[in-house]
């Protein structure tokens, strides 16, 4: 047990310092900085590169991981997401996550994706206090995170900008009425912040033995978890967060296994949310504004499309392809479609109830799975498994994400995306090797194998979603989403609980990434837990903004582009999400409501 706390204690170490970053740049923008995650996997991979490949010292190496992730930090604050900041913070939220992808996979490009055995700098086990085991890196760890809390209390405290992150953290505009430089300010939060990151990164590199540019994700959203739990915006919360959080995984790990890790972060988020939305230290009020929501909503100005357009793009996409197109092109075209399906119900989540989900991999995976089940296990036919992985998905989603829908602004679509990467480690407990031999659709026992089968097959699912889609939109249910969406303030004066038609929405787009999931799963015939990444959820939100965050067609215009386009990087996957991640960038920026802007 005593080996266990102090397990806890080491993670919750690097967790408090992942906690402290974020909670500072929340504190002073009011923006959720997903590009901190990086910082981590970033930090660990540097700090391998310079001892292990240059030969370097590693109290020279990493003073020069700090200065580098400092820097990029700068970059990327002023670069980024300042200049979105002022406008949008629901923009800048977004721009973050594209520069945490960004980030992920240009360390990969220049370190390989693979795990590196980090140096031995410092002794792991040369100390003992009873049958306690432990190693000088044990406390230099420790011992360097206290020293940087004691250091950053006294710059804050004491300090003339410490004393003005402060002030800006309270009140940005009081403090630009009092003279206080906040752009200043804001810059060097995210230095500090940045550097924290890449210094967690190091030590949890000391720990686990092991550097990976892309472990950050993980590490990343638990320590936001730790800062939500002690309440982002209080660095003492971050702290205290980051130790409690760490003890209780370790624990949870320690009675039931490395896999349950993700689990216990995603419970432990919702309790917070609903227990004390505030975190242990923060403020409550933090959460009565709702900066999201309709954030997106008739920016950008409409583009007129001829009527003859869309009759002309239906004959394309039914009838040209399926007979002119050969086999590359078809198989290419079903992967269009299926994510035009997901991405069009995925609409009116994200556009019309103004709730940017950020997990949409967990209700994909859910249908995938549940379609493997009743048709390999079950032997349903693959007519009757394709509905029932749609409903089942957008009931257990719901439910999950029930507890969710009371809190509001940044913490939904964290809430979210924790949600997504709670649901995919559950079905790997449950399916470890994934499945094998998912039968193929059959037509009155002929199977549907080709790639024109499988495209017919998707094509035909598109245009019903694309009707259901058209037909919510137009019906009093979708006027009302929509008034939740543009206003919840004035939805709920009205009698509209907003709350209710949220988790509404959520279960609709749920469904059409269940069907989804299903279409794929049939189509590649086996899955596993790695095919549902956060890649896969920043593929779908970046399809609807960059299609027109309120228009399913406009998915259709954004998977085209997406899939279609990016078709030609498929041998650079690397590349191909770097790509992904300016294009989500330069469309939050100067087209925030995507290619087809419709008159709100």
């Amino acid at each position: 047990m005593i080996d266990t706390l102090i397990a806890g204690l080491l993670r919750g170490n690097v967790y408090a310092l992942g906690a402290v970053g974020i909670s500072l740049v929340f504190g002073v923008m009011n923006v959720v900085n997903f590009a901190q995650f990086s910082f981590f996997g970033l930090g660990a991979i540097l700090a391998w590169f310079f001892v292990a490949e240059l030969g370097l010292p590693f109290w020279i190496a990493l003073p020069l991981v700090l200065v580098i992730c400092a820097g990029l930090g700068l970059v990327i604050n002023i670069s980024v997401v300042r200049p979105l900041a002022k406008y949008l913070p629901l923009a800048a939220m977004l721009s973050t996550y594209a520069v945490s992808q960004i980030l992920d996979n240009v360390s990969q490009i220049a370190f390989t994706a693979q795990f590196q055995v980090f140096p031995k700098v410092l002794p792991t086990s040369n100390l003992q206090i009873g049958n306690m085991r432990f190693g000088t890196s044990d406390v230099v760890m420790l011992g360097t995170t206290a020293v940087i809390m004691v250091g950053i209390s006294l710059f804050l405290k004491y300090g003339k900008l410490g004393r003005a992150i402060r002030a800006t953290s309270q009140d940005q505009e009081a403090a630009l009425q009092m003279g206080i430089p906040v752009g200043l300010v804001q810059n060097v939060s995210f230095v500090i912040a940045s550097a924290l990151g890449g210094l967690a990164g190091v030590f949890i590199a000391l720990y686990v033995g092991v550097a990976n540019p892309g472990s950050g994700l993980n590490i990343g959203l638990t320590a936001f978890v730790a800062a939500t739990l002690g309440g982002l915006g209080s660095l003492v919360g971050a702290v205290v967060g980051g130790f409690v959080l760490g003890i209780l995984e370790a624990f949870g790990i320690h009675f039931f296994g490395d896999t349950a890790r993700q689990i216990i972060v995603f419970v432990v988020l919702i309790v917070v949310l609903i227990v004390r939305p505030g975190g242990l230290f923060g403020k409550v009020p933090l959460l009565s504004a709702e900066p999201l929501t309709g954030t997106f909503l008739g920016k950008g100005r409409p583009l007129r499309i001829p009527r003859w357009v869309w009759p002309a793009a239906f004959v394309v996409l039914g009838v040209l392809v399926p007979v002119f197109a050969n086999n590359y092109i078809l198989t290419t075209g079903t992967q269009v479609l299926i994510y035009a399906i997901i991405a069009a119900g995925f609409t009116v989540t994200a556009g019309q109830a103004g709730v940017l989900a950020l997990g949409q991999a967990g209700p994909i995976a859910i249908g995938a799975y549940m379609s493997a089940v009743l048709t390999l296990y079950l032997h349903f036919p693959f007519w009757v498994a394709l509905p029932l992985a749609g409903l089942v998905s957008a009931i257990v989603a719901s439910i999950l994400a029930s507890p969710i829908w009371g809190v509001k602004g940044h913490y939904i679509s964290i809430a979210t995306l924790g949600l997504g990467i709670a649901i995919v480690a559950v079905i790997q407990l449950v399916f470890p090797q994934g499945i094998y031999n998912i039968p193929v659709p059959e037509f009155f026992g002929t199977p549907l194998s080709t790639p024109l089968a499988y495209y017919l097959i998707d094509f035909v699912v598109l245009v019903i979603t694309l009707v259901i889609m058209w037909r919510i939109r137009g019906s009093h249910l979708g006027k009302v989403i929509s008034s939740v969406g543009a206003d919840e303030v004035a939805a709920l004066a009205s009698g509209v609980r907003g709350r209710n038609y949220k988790a509404l929405a959520f279960a609709i787009s749920a469904f059409f990434a269940g069907i989804g999931g299903s279409l794929l799963a049939h189509q590649y015939t086996y899955i596993d837990p790695t095919i549902f990444t956060m890649m896969m959820s920043l593929l779908v939100v970046t399809i609807v903004i960059l299609g027109g965050i309120n228009l399913p067609y406009g998915a259709v215009v954004g998977s085209i582009i997406l899939i279609g386009a990016m078709e030609l990087l498929r041998f650079t996957p690397e590349l191909r999400i770097i790509v992904y991640g300016l294009v989500l960038i330069l469309v939050v920026r100067f087209r925030p409501g995507g290619i087809l802007v419709r008159k709100s």
